[in-house]
């Protein structure tokens, strides 16, 4: 990289953090337990809306991971998840009602409480959709990993988001808050992926997958990305700059070997699929906060107003992450 183009993202980084300093004030302090927050403790952060029948399972799932804290942005819920994070014991909880599109989609307000409470911490910055799978994560909490990541001196670590469906239609199976998703949402594409390098962040971009095969057959340069680095040990002069796809500084989207190695990675697991899809699709199509004017989803509510089957005769149904491994999807690198 050239020293100009080395320059204009340290002023983009620069920029970013002063957007997120800025739009702190959208932020109300709901419940602040960040006092709480040891040393060496394990953080999620999240921005949620409307999501009180996943946050049950999200939160179980991550504290029996090994995370230590809950760093949540609940934007204006209705359905009751404000007051239930509130009372959670591991759980600081901010609202506001600013506009998710112009805080770029959430990430300024993340970006303002990384700085704030992760620094130092290893962070996991995910959506109350995303289970983080990681290698031996069946036998080895995540300070297991993390552990290892501090002594190779390595700084982040990639997932890439494999969306799962149900076999059959959407709405065939309700689903229960506090229900393990994957009881539904058990099947994924193995296989239909592209991956191509982005030259000025330096970071993998993946696209594929169901969304790009059911709902943008015709223009799959159009699905949504899939590569995310959303394990991060955080420093306060960090931001994100799209969503978890990429952050700056640059060489923390390096997570991967461009000498023909294999790095180890994980996967995110997305349950976005289940039977709340169809009003959570027609909901977000109608506040319009998405990107790229909601394109997603106006694919989306196109696509599912008749509850498509997105299993095909190619989907393969999810076991644990060394079948993933076997696939190509996640690796454990050198990590033994």
């Amino acid at each position: 990289m050239g020293a100009w183009q080395s320059y204009r993202l340290r002023l983009q980084r620069k920029r970013w953090l002063i957007r997120a300093f800025r739009k702190r004030r959208e932020l109300r302090c709901v419940a602040d337990r960040t006092d709480r927050i040891r040393p060496s403790d394990l953080i999620v952060f999240c921005t949620a809306r409307n999501e009180g029948v996943r946050l049950p399972w999200f939160l179980k799932f991550y504290r029996n991971m090994g995370v230590n804290h809950f760093v949540m942005v609940d934007n204006d819920s209705t359905d009751g998840s404000l007051d239930y994070l509130a009372r959670q014991d591991d759980v600081s909880v901010w609202h506001t009602r600013g506009s998710y599109k112009r805080s770029r989609f959430g990430m300024d307000w993340i970006n303002w409480l990384l700085r704030k409470y992760g620094d130092g911490h290893w962070v996991l910055v995910v959506d109350p959709d995303e289970l983080f799978l990681y290698p031996f994560c069946d036998t080895r909490p995540l300070r297991a990993l993390t552990d290892w990541l501090d002594a190779s001196s390595i700084k982040s670590f990639s997932a890439m988001l494999l969306d799962m469906y149900p076999k059959g239609r959407l709405d065939a199976q309700p689903y229960k808050a506090g229900q393990d998703p994957l009881e539904i949402a058990s099947w994924f594409d193995a296989g239909n992926y592209s991956v191509k390098r982005n030259a000025r962040f330096g970071n993998l971009w993946i696209q594929g997958g169901p969304r790009a095969r059911v709902f943008f057959p015709d223009q799959p340069e159009r699905a949504p990305a899939l590569n995310k680095v959303p394990l991060v040990k955080w420093d306060r002069r960090y931001t994100y700059v799209s969503s978890t796809h990429m952050l700056l500084p640059r060489g923390l989207n390096l997570v991967y070997d461009e000498w023909g190695g294999e790095k180890a990675s994980g996967l995110l697991l997305h349950t976005k699929f289940l039977d709340t899809f169809n009003a959570k699709a027609e909901e977000e199509l109608a506040r319009k906060q998405h990107y790229a004017g909601s394109t997603e989803y106006i694919a989306y509510a196109d696509g599912i107003r008749d509850n498509p089957d997105l299993w095909c005769k190619w989907s393969e149904k999810y076991i644990n992450w060394r079948q993933l491994e076997i696939l190509g999807l996640m690796s454990k690198g050198n990590w033994a």
